[in-house]
């Protein structure tokens, strides 16, 4: 599989995961607990969540966590220009500044790293993606009533990150070795749990910062451990680039975060029961 085809395909995920958002947030902002996930609205924002969740998949077999994590945080502006279409909320001039922030930063980290296939994970990767899906689940039950939007939104960031690190790990590798692989299993794992979080701070939450701290804990953490652990690096002389744009889209995703409760659309606002 081409570079190319590999950068189309996180494209396709970061539309996919901002109109995803978009449209679980008006349904799982009329609230009802586990009962959003089966409102028409939501379900097709999980059928969206699919489509790009495999698309990420597909750009992970060539592309660096950094590149693809970046690239499909993307849907954070993807969100905030659907949001102020399809649910009313009103898009600030510093709105607009973060979108083109954005845009150029994820353009300098796709410059910036490297694209190649995943190397070997060192020996303690599967015992450790083991152990901390066991945490993650176990921490979405013990405090799925409990814990406010931003908990949740946290978990749901540990979860997916979990989920693609699996993922870029195991890349292109034949399904009958797939099959032995407990980290492509675990993909599964954390994608439920992520989703089930994701739901759930999305329900006593705002679309906007739930999304954005999901996604920047995708992107910080799952950056790293692509560099500690699967061989990820930025090109020779562009660590700078790098780091620059990896900055910008953060602070992007954060200022698309930031809103006045008086300026989101009440769907979104929901009470927490």
């Amino acid at each position: 599989m081409g570079v190319a085809f590999a950068y189309l395909a996180a494209l396709v995920g970061t539309a996919g995961y901002g109109i995803g958002s978009v449209l679980q947030a008006k349904s799982a902002g009329l609230g009802g607990g586990l009962l959003v996930l089966g409102r028409p609205a939501y379900l097709a924002g999980i059928a969206c969540d699919l489509v790009a969740w495999v698309a990420s998949l597909v750009a992970l077999s060539r592309l660096s966590l950094f590149t693809v994590q970046a690239l499909l945080a993307g849907s954070v502006a993807v969100a905030a220009l659907l949001g102020w279409a399809a649910l009313g909320v009103r898009l600030r001039s510093r709105d607009l500044v973060a979108v083109a922030v954005v845009v150029v930063a994820l353009g300098g980290v796709s410059v910036a790293f490297e694209s190649s296939p995943a190397a070997p994970p060192p020996a303690w990767f599967t015992p450790a993606v083991l152990v901390l899906l066991v945490l993650v689940c176990a921490a979405v039950v013990a405090w799925y009533r409990g814990a406010g939007p931003t908990v949740m939104a946290l978990l749901a960031g540990v979860a997916f990150t979990g989920a693609a690190v699996c993922a870029r790990a195991v890349g292109e590798l034949p399904m009958q070795v797939l099959a032995s692989r407990p980290d492509a299993w675990a993909v599964a794992g954390y994608g439920i749990a992520g989703s089930v979080a994701y739901a759930r701070a999305l329900e006593h939450g705002r679309v906007g910062p739930v999304t954005a701290l999901t996604w920047v804990v995708e992107v910080v953490l799952g950056g790293l451990l692509g560099v500690a652990a699967l061989g990820d690096a930025a090109r020779p002389g562009l660590g700078w680039l790098a780091a620059l744009a990896i900055c910008g889209a953060v602070i992007g995703c954060v200022v698309l975060s930031t809103r006045a409760p008086e300026e989101a659309p009440e769907v979104v606002l929901s009470p927490r029961s």
